[in-house]
């Protein structure tokens, strides 16, 4: 009886998330606030709790995690990791002041304590990759002037969660000052080991992984992410960080084929954690951090418009270009949620899920809506402080001249 319920109520757990995501795709809308919506009806408090199958959801949920890290780290080589650092590390410098800070010292202001302030912090700081990357691809923006700098704040907020993630995951555990230290110096130290085998062994490791029989492709690659993810676990790093440093090591065709065979488990899994985040968030606690959440989201929408502009206009992107850079930089999601999904399981404190659900939701909805109106309600309230009679400047044609042969 217990593995017939089982399967009756994951099963219709993944044929609502299969609704859930066709009817988002209808409206081209993020299916993420959907998901998290199904969470919280099926969670306690919600209108059908589950019973039998939560434990197989949170295994699942895990290994959504996983995938979603090692798709990213798919989508870079190490070597363009290393010239991403190089060139647009004070773009993510810039990014980290002006989005995490904000997280940290509303954390402050309401009472939470130091430790929840760094995973607040984490949450305001780190946009949605797979929501922007598919805002990009919905609006024909591929191949913009500005969305090599999108793409590069992106991923030095990836790069940044080697580092944060283990950080956190130390902090929630309650692990002294040297316990922490320990796992911090572990998670560098397999970071740049793993980026230097990957620089100067990456097509021989390809090569060790690469088949041309997808079946047997798709099984080492996803039984050495999670063999790795779990040694990192084992070692008190964080299982994501492993997951993400695979898919560094990997490249070339090895890379693109695993992408094509992962994407359909990574979004399935991926959904079920979104549906696990919710299942642990009880729909009472959100109004009572609505009104902080709704704050928290306007403010640091603003300051992630304010990152992309800046950081296309260092990079010389004329002034369109420099608005969809931030507007399209708005969207949390998925690793807002891992953040919080750490300080939730440790029992940090009770409003920092709700908090961080109600967050998610209102960020992953104005994302594609900031993405697609953010240059053109700048360039008509900015329009009276320029003198539409001056002449413009060789300076200023230069950009406006190649932004407009990729079509605005």
């Amino acid at each position: 009886m217990h593995s017939a319920v089982l399967l009756i109520e994951f099963g219709s757990i993944i044929l609502g998330l299969g609704l859930l995501g066709r009817f988002a795709g209808r409206y081209r809308l993020s299916p993420i606030p959907l998901y998290l919506l199904a969470g919280l009806a099926f969670g306690e408090g919600g209108l059908l709790p589950l019973g039998a199958s939560e434990e197989f959801v949170a295994t699942g949920a895990e290994i959504g995690v996983i995938l979603l890290l090692l798709m990213l780290g798919l989508e870079y080589s190490a070597s363009d990791l290393v010239t991403n650092l190089k060139s647009h590390y004070p773009a993510g410098l810039v990014d980290c002041a002006l989005n995490a800070v904000p997280g940290a010292v509303a954390a402050l202001l309401m009472g939470w304590g130091p430790v929840a302030a760094v995973v607040l912090a984490g949450v305001t700081w780190i946009s949605s990759s797979g929501v922007i990357a598919k805002v990009l691809g919905d609006l024909g923006r591929v191949g913009n002037r500005e969305t090599p700098v999108i793409l590069s704040v992106l991923v030095l907020e990836d790069l940044a969660m080697a580092v944060y993630l283990p950080i956190v995951t130390a902090l929630v555990a309650g692990a002294g000052l040297m316990t922490g230290s320990i796992t911090l110096a572990i998670a560098l130290a397999a970071a740049g080991l793993v980026l230097f085998v990957a620089v100067r062994y990456g097509r021989l490791i390809s090569r060790f992984v690469s088949s041309d029989d997808p079946e047997k492709l798709l099984l080492v690659v996803l039984g050495l992410t999670i063999l790795v993810a779990g040694v990192a676990q084992q070692l008190q790093v964080s299982a994501a960080v492993g997951a993400f440093l695979v898919g560094i090591a990997l490249s070339g065709e090895v890379a693109e084929g695993a992408h094509t065979l992962l994407s359909p488990l990574r979004d399935l899994f991926a959904a079920v954690f979104f549906v696990f985040f919710g299942l642990h968030t009880d729909p009472a606690s959100i109004p009572p951090v609505l009104l902080p959440a709704l704050v928290l989201a306007l403010l640091t929408a603003v300051t992630k418009i304010a990152t992309g502009y800046w950081a296309a206009r260092r990079a010389g992107i004329s002034v369109k270009g420099r608005w969809r850079a931030g507007g399209a930089l708005v969207a949390r999601g998925e690793f807002s949620i891992v953040i919080a999904g750490l300080a939730v399981s440790a029992g940090i404190e009770p409003s920092l899920g709700p908090l961080a659900t109600a967050y998610v939701l209102i960020l992953v909805v104005l994302g594609p809506l900031t993405a697609r109106f953010t240059e053109p309600l700048a360039m008509r309230l900015f329009r009276r402080r320029v003198d539409p009679d001056r002449p413009a400047s060789p300076a200023e044609e230069a950009p406006r001249a190649a932004e407009a042969s990729v079509g605005d």
